[in-house]
């Protein structure tokens, strides 16, 4: 089989960014979370409890690395039918990577990097994070753990990936208070909860926002081609009618994503200078080309007493015909 080498490019692009920011994912934990006893969500966090538990019971603690890397293939062997083999790869990949970095990191930071700073650390590493878990999500990769539930949920339904983080990482955080008893680590724990699934969702909602155009030119079946064409963007064509000129007009229509719009400003620019144009943003696009509608549709059942109604409608418009 042939592959082309825009392919391999394409992949291996996917795979730096999302090694790179696994790593960045690996050293906010390792250098400014973990050194500070806070328990986070995710699958660092379940490796968190298991060592914490482990070692208080038995005197060694079970290393957090390998925690977590036997945890994220129990819940890819649970979600392979789910979220498909390509995300499965990738997440064993994550998960091998992330295992490895936090294996090589945490041990080199014994202390915080910024002393006597619990709070500020704990900030700094959350937004670390976060930007590590929306690197590797928007390159159709992961970080294991609850992202994996996250992904299962977000194929199935319309709840973000950044809220479905948030309920399943909230037993975990729980959970801690059982084994330390410290209510501010608790407390902390949250905090880097709502931070890094913020700006994880920041990032990954930013390839998925549109804008809606409504352009007004007299060179609209150009830039309507040009748009179809160069931008591979539909256009829908509203007759209207200037009340200023009280000359009929079209009007386009086009819906984009946000990160298109600037393709969008440049065809209209060079095309009609003098175009009247209108952006908004919209809540949600769903259709070919954008998001698609995951809410399941329950099927209408009829009653006996509808059908009969129905039945004697019908019954009664073929008397008067």
């Amino acid at each position: 089989m042939h592959i082309s080498p825009n392919k391999i490019w394409l992949s291996a692009k996917d795979y730096f960014i999302i090694t790179f920011g696994i790593f960045l994912y690996a050293f906010g934990f390792s250098a400014f979370i973990n050194p500070e006893k806070v328990i986070m969500g995710g699958m660092a966090g379940v490796g968190q409890i298991v060592y914490y538990t482990t070692l208080k019971l038995f005197g060694y603690g079970v290393p957090i690395a390998v925690a977590m890397y036997t945890g994220n293939l129990i819940l890819l062997a649970i979600a392979y039918k789910t979220v498909g083999r390509t995300f499965v790869v990738r997440t064993i990949f994550g998960a091998t990577v992330i295992s490895t970095f936090i294996g090589i990191l945490a041990p080199m930071f014994p202390e915080p990097l910024i002393a006597n700073q619990k709070f500020m650390n704990v900030i700094i590493g959350s937004i670390l994070c976060g930007v590590g878990i929306g690197m590797a999500f928007t390159h159709n990769g992961s970080t294991g753990g609850t992202d994996i539930v996250a992904a299962i949920v977000s194929k199935k339904t319309n709840v973000s990936v950044g809220r479905t983080m948030q309920y399943t990482d909230f037993c975990i955080i729980s959970s801690s208070f059982l084994i330390s008893g410290v209510l501010e680590n608790v407390v902390l724990g949250f905090i880097n909860l709502f931070i890094s699934s913020f700006v994880a969702d920041q990032l990954i909602n930013t390839n998925r926002q549109a804008v809606q155009f409504t352009i007004f030119s007299q060179k609209w079946d150009e830039i309507a081609t040009i748009i179809n064409n160069n931008a591979h963007r539909g256009c829908t064509i509203i007759d209207g009618v200037g009340w200023y000129t009280r000359k009929p007009m079209k009007i386009l229509l086009v819906m984009c994503r946000k990160i298109e719009s600037v393709t969008i400003f440049r065809i209209v620019k060079s095309i009609d200078p003098d175009a009247f144009i209108t952006q908004a943003n919209v809540n949600g696009v769903y259709g070919r080309g954008f998001d698609q509608i995951k809410q399941r549709v329950k099927p209408i059942k009829k009653s006996a007493d509808t059908d009969t109604r129905i039945s004697g409608s019908a019954d009664n418009a073929n008397k008067e015909s």
